[in-house]
């Protein structure tokens, strides 16, 4: 297939477009190289065939009819997001402009570009969401998001990605625009810019600095490496049921506390401190507003129809980010100077 990414120089979407060059698809890279996305995150593919990259903003919508009018892509993967929940609370208007009116944009780009060419029935729309639109479940293991689970976002993200759900989902009950989505639990590997726990976490620890969990660090994860995210992704675009949801999760819930007390395990063992633990280095902040209590994805429809599962645990996944991180200083030190990036955000 030739598909056009968006958001594809972030952190998930860079896995995406990595990963589909690798099997022999066509990528066309658009995004607008905001604060959390680099080029350099996609430098390994860049120079080979059936690789475009268009700087362009989904705000854009005269930018994006030329986008597929120039490229004539056969899917969509639909990623470009403002994704942080803390930056979310101290703006949330940058999310509403690009989660909720971005992709009304690109429902309209690709809906008038699918109608130009005919309604050709290979076509699909993928929107790429997250588990937080489901909102806080309790601390019951039998308890997890299907996709049958009402919506019940807390945040202005998880309230922006629920709204685009809506969205694409009105366009293909009202016109028939043939889309499929998925949901997914919290990402950890290569390439995150440093604004979230677990980056966060390795870089504070590698310099010095405290390790800040919020609250008592008993909120509820479940972590999905983002290359088996990516993986789950490309048979969803490829054959999922169009207007059907699949949820994907890693099936690796862990406390805030925990996962930081591994990381510190895991760094010292790749790269040991001369006099302390860097679990030393753990401080308890004050709690961010409407912070979830726990997220538990159930995948138990996209391994059943698609035959997609983890393969890697949290404690692999966890190893392979850090092991990750040690050489490529190069990459993230630069990110140190963003805007925002070593400030608490969220504060309310």
């Amino acid at each position: 297939m030739k598909i056009l990414v968006t958001g594809g120089a972030g952190f998930i979407g860079s896995a995406v477009v990595r990963l589909a060059m690798s099997r022999g698809h066509e990528v066309v890279n658009v995004d607008a190289l905001t604060y959390a996305g680099s080029l350099s995150n996609v430098a390994s593919v860049s120079d080979r065939p059936g690789y475009a990259f268009e700087q362009v903003d989904i705000r854009d919508r005269a930018a994006l009819d030329r986008v597929f009018a120039a490229h004539r892509p056969d899917a969509v993967m639909h990623l470009a997001a403002e994704s942080h929940v803390d930056r979310s609370i101290d703006g949330p208007g940058d999310f509403i402009e690009t989660n909720i009116t971005g992709t009304y944009n690109m429902l309209e780009a690709a809906r008038a570009y699918w109608q130009r060419e005919g309604k050709p029935e290979h076509f699909r729309f993928h929107h790429i969401s997250t588990g937080e639109v489901f909102g806080s479940l309790p601390n019951d293991p039998t308890i997890k998001f299907t996709e049958d689970t009402p919506y019940d976002p807390r945040s202005p993200y998880s309230a922006s990605k629920a709204s685009s759900d809506h969205l694409v989902r009105a366009w293909h009950e009202t016109y028939g625009l043939p889309v499929v989505l998925t949901n997914c639990s919290n990402n950890c590997g290569p390439y995150p810019f440093p604004e979230k726990l677990i980056p966060v976490v390795i870089l504070n620890a590698l310099g010095g600095k405290p390790l800040p969990i919020y609250g008592k660090g008993d909120n509820i994860r479940d972590w999905l490496f983002v290359e088996d995210h990516a993986d789950a992704l490309l048979p969803v675009v490829a054959k999922g049921e169009l207007g059907r949801s699949y949820n994907i999760g890693g099936e690796n819930e862990r406390t805030n506390l925990e996962l930081v007390r591994s990381l510190c395990t895991i760094l010292y063992e790749k790269c040991p401190k001369a006099s302390s633990s860097y679990a030393d280095q753990i401080t308890f902040v004050t709690d961010r507003p409407s912070h979830d209590a726990r997220y538990a994805i159930a995948p138990t429809r996209i391994r059943t129809e698609l035959g997609w599962r983890p393969s890697v645990t949290v404690e692999e996944g966890l190893a392979r980010t850090v092991e990750w991180h040690l050489p490529h200083k190069d990459w993230w030190h630069p990110l140190l100077e963003s805007k925002g990036v070593g400030v608490r955000l969220g504060k309310g």
